[in-house]
């Protein structure tokens, strides 16, 4: 009896759980992209970029899937396809920060963070939306 009841307890939970991560997920893709646009600004993002080597335009392309994504997955929309979008953006921030060692604390930020964040976007590419989206039928 009280294994049912736990199993009922755990399966009522899960799309709160599943709701929670998308939210933070996409509180924090919000975020770096906002920081972005409002703290670096945008073209010193792309000096950034380019001081890296790369072009320019991906600095564009970052901030866009960045807010972008951020507000989608907040909204629970297409979450699978964006979490997966999102993959590639995290991959090249751990590129970056990958010289810096594996702690995020380390001077310049490490690559732990970002690499866990992409194998959190990976889950919540498996898992999909959870409850609390915006419109049910795209999540």
């Amino acid at each position: 009896m009280t294994t049912q009841a736990t199993h009922l307890t755990t399966d009522n939970l899960q799309p709160h759980a599943i709701a929670l991560l998308r939210i933070a997920l996409g509180v924090m893709t919000l975020a770096h992209g906002l920081l972005k646009v409002f703290v670096f600004t945008i073209p010193g993002t792309v000096g950034y970029f380019e001081s890296l080597g790369l072009p320019g335009v991906l600095a564009y392309l970052t901030i866009l899937a960045e807010v972008g994504g951020g507000l989608a997955l907040i909204l629970g929309l297409f979450t699978r396809w964006v979490s997966l979008a999102l993959v590639p953006v995290l991959l090249g921030a751990a590129w970056v920060h990958l010289g810096n060692g594996w702690m995020f604390s380390n001077e310049g930020g490490g690559w732990e963070f970002p690499i866990f964040w992409a194998l959190a976007l990976l889950v919540q590419a498996g898992l999909g939306s959870g409850n609390l989206t915006a419109i049910r039928r795209f999540a």
